[in-house]
């Protein structure tokens, strides 16, 4: 896995949850803090878009985690920011651990 992967995997989740969050009207922390809590859905209809948003969101959770633990390893190997965005820019895949 690159960091460019991750990248587009939070991009690709980020859509997903503004569907959800434009229809139900709330952001998708809010969202998934009573969805975890155990509420649950007041029609039947929603139990298939709660579900998928859940999923989108706590996927998106450990997306992020993968993202700040990459770069923190890289800032680690002495990597710097500016350093990071230039291998980026050029689109050199910078591999990272999943």
């Amino acid at each position: 896995m690159t960091l460019d992967d991750i990248l587009q995997d939070i991009y690709t989740l980020e859509d997903e949850m503004r569907t959800y969050e434009r229809k139900y009207g709330v952001l998708s922390e809010t969202f998934y803090e009573g969805y975890t809590g155990g509420e649950e859905p007041p029609s039947e209809s929603w139990v298939r878009d709660w579900t998928a948003w859940a999923s989108a969101y706590s996927i998106w959770l450990r997306r992020r985690g993968q993202y700040q633990a990459a770069i923190k390893s890289l800032q680690g190997q002495t990597e710097t920011i500016a350093g990071m965005i230039e291998r980026t820019a050029r689109r050199e895949p910078i591999p990272v651990s999943a």
